[in-house]
């Protein structure tokens, strides 16, 4: 097999990336403080910092803090809001050949719809609803954990949009695939998962939380194992496109994301271990690809192979 004829490019519902990895929201800011470090034009795709109606400031610091193979999060959705993002940083983004997701969150149904309407006129590939944030206080969690919220707040979206819908999902809930099957039914395009686990750190010697915001969200290769295995009961449950997401480091954790039914991949927290991550993940997924003799990544999507 010839390197020429490996084709990464995938088509997810109108969603159109020249490589399945896309830096995941959170991560990598609005890229420019990524810029200097990576070739933006690596990605297949651009999740950017989650977005709100109005600019929002986050959680009081402490808001991070490093764990065994990964690190708990407590931003709390800091953003210039969508309108200074529309105007600021979305024309430095066009600057490059990458794929741009918006990833939006909201207090209320209104509010995610009202920012659905006013990104539909915007230069953005596509439109991800972050309804499973685990580290504010109210709005998206509450939407996220109940298959009821998850399907008003996307049947409200889908009015104002013909923008391919991503929905993003929690994985704290007790069963992954009913929060999929209610987006879907609502209109969904594409599901991606997972988002962040419930944690949290105690400092012994102050014995108080390490965060200011008393948990956060797990992210890193701890989380890995169960992103996997939520991938693969999701793409089981549902008809759509799945985006999978969690711990990735390497070209072989795409690939088993893949391999469990996962369309396209994310990456986020290895982003800061190494940013400039998204080349050498692309180029392993394309040499897993010759050693097998794959031409089209659409070949390993969900072919785990179960007992």
């Amino acid at each position: 097999m010839n390197e020429k004829n490996i084709n990464l490019s995938i088509d997810i519902q109108g969603l159109k990336l020249k490589n399945p990895v896309i830096a995941a929201s959170g991560t990598y800011g609005f890229g420019r403080e990524y810029a200097e470090y990576v070739d933006l034009n690596d990605w297949g795709g651009i999740s950017v910092k989650g977005l709100t109606l109005e600019e929002r400031i986050g959680n009081p610091p402490p808001r991070t803090v490093e764990t065994p193979s990964g690190m708990l999060n407590a931003i709390g959705l800091q953003n210039p809001g969508v309108h200074a993002f529309i105007q600021n940083e979305l024309p430095f983004l066009r600057r490059f050949d990458t794929a741009v997701i918006a990833n939006v969150a909201g207090n209320t149904a209104e509010e995610y719809a009202t920012m659905a309407r006013i990104l539909d006129k915007a230069d953005i590939d596509a439109i991800e609803l972050n309804l499973s944030c685990p580290n504010v206080k109210k709005g998206c969690m509450a939407f996220g954990s109940t298959p009821e919220g998850i399907f008003q707040v996307v049947k409200d979206v889908r009015r104002e949009t013909r923008k391919p819908l991503i929905v993003k999902l929690t994985p704290n809930v007790t069963d992954i695939t009913e929060p999929a099957i209610a987006a879907q039914e609502a209109g969904a395009d594409i599901l991606s998962l997972i988002n962040t686990l419930l944690g949290m750190v105690i400092d012994i010697h102050t014995r108080k939380p390490v965060l200011a915001n008393n948990t956060g969200g797990l992210s890193g290769p701890a989380v890995r194992p169960v992103a996997v295995r939520m991938v693969y009961q999701v793409a089981q449950a549902v008809s759509i496109p799945v985006i999978g997401m969690g711990g990735i480091t390497s070209g072989k954790d795409a690939i088993e994301f893949i391999l469990a039914g996962a369309s396209a991949v994310m990456v986020g927290t290895w982003n800061f271990a190494d940013p400039a991550c998204v080349k050498k993940i692309t180029e392993e997924i394309k040499a897993y690809m010759i050693r097998y003799d794959i031409s089209d990544l659409k070949e390993l999507v969900g072919k785990v192979e179960i007992y």
